[in-house]
């Protein structure tokens, strides 16, 4: 049986703005094993990157804080750890591959520079070694010419080649723990299916754990095996990736499912949830999910509901799923 290798226990991640405290990460609780993939899943603003950040103690101080919790990695609590500690550990044992590739690589480096800086930094090789370490990465990705891409600039790059040069550089390190935010944003269909394909090769190649944080749920069937459910900074439900697709128990898990486009299924339209997420300054009473429910109860108005155990690895947050006394 896998060991655990990342838990985060009753994580809790504010923004203290002038409009008041966002609770953007709310007492979040989950665990990933050793060469096994988790996706967090839910709408945008609910939180799914604000936990990836919080892992990668990224969070910019102020506004933001984490205010309680653990995140424990090899048993050891990041959340506690020095700034120097953390640096030796993000990049190197932690990786993360950010949301937008252009955003997340330096104009005016090569991209062989790019990748060569963590090889030196933390693998302590020099200039050479480091050099046919990030030609390989690049080969590793299915960059084709690896030795001339190495010389360029990311604005000579289409997007498809720049999250590969992104990943590149995750695993560079080979990590213990790749965060995947949302990798196959903006990228046409074919590009993404080789990004996916490129992260599998990765996960039995260089045996590391895989947290993707996405919307899209045909990427969570495809790559994941077990998912968390996120909304407004809670976890609502999460379950092994095939129980949570054959019997999902939250009405929001119910409609992220029944948003998914299927191929010859004819529809007038797509079913969307109905209502918005709601403002992290504003909440709901109750469970934060009532407004949009249909089948919301008068205790759904009042209480917010525990994440209680329904069945082995799945557990929800809902009151349909309680015996209401």
């Amino acid at each position: 049986m896998s060991e655990t290798l990342l838990q985060v226990k009753n994580l809790k991640t504010y923004f203290h703005t002038e409009e008041g405290t966002v609770k953007a990460v709310d007492d979040v609780s989950f665990e990933i094993k050793e060469k096994e993939t988790l996706a967090i899943v839910g709408e945008s603003g609910c939180g799914k990157s604000i936990t990836a950040m919080s892992i990668m103690r990224l969070i910019p101080n102020p506004p933001g804080k984490i205010e309680g919790g653990e995140i424990l990695f090899d048993g050891k609590d990041l959340i506690k750890m020095r700034q120097s500690d953390i640096r030796e550990i993000r990049g190197n044992k932690i990786s993360l591959i950010f949301q937008e590739p252009m955003t997340s690589l330096n104009p005016v480096f090569t991209v062989g520079e790019q990748i060569e800086e963590a090889l030196i930094l933390h693998k302590k090789m020099d200039k050479k070694q480091a050099k046919r370490e990030a030609i390989k990465m690049l080969t590793m990705v299915r960059i084709p010419r690896a030795e001339e891409i190495y010389k360029a600039y990311p604005h000579e790059l289409s997007g498809g080649m720049r999250q590969r040069v992104v990943i590149a550089m995750a695993i560079s390190c080979s990590p213990r723990l790749l965060i995947a935010d949302e990798p196959t944003t903006a990228l046409d269909v074919t590009i993404q299916a080789q990004i996916l394909d490129i992260m599998r090769e990765l996960k039995e190649k260089v045996n590391t754990s895989i947290i993707l944080i996405t919307h899209d749920l045909g990427i969570v069937a495809e790559m994941a095996d077990y998912v968390v459910v996120m909304y407004a900074g809670k976890i609502v439900e999460k379950a092994p990736v095939i129980e949570l697709y054959k019997n999902p128990k939250h009405p929001y898990t119910v409609g992220l499912l029944k948003s998914k486009p299927v191929i010859n299924r004819l529809q007038d339209k797509l079913y969307s949830i109905e209502g918005q997420v709601p403002n992290p300054l504003d909440m709901p009473e109750g469970c934060y999910f009532n407004p949009r429910c249909s089948k919301a109860k008068d205790i759904c108005r009042k209480k917010q509901p525990n994440l209680k155990k329904v069945s082995e690895g799945h557990s929800v947050s809902c009151w349909l799923c309680e015996e209401v006394k």
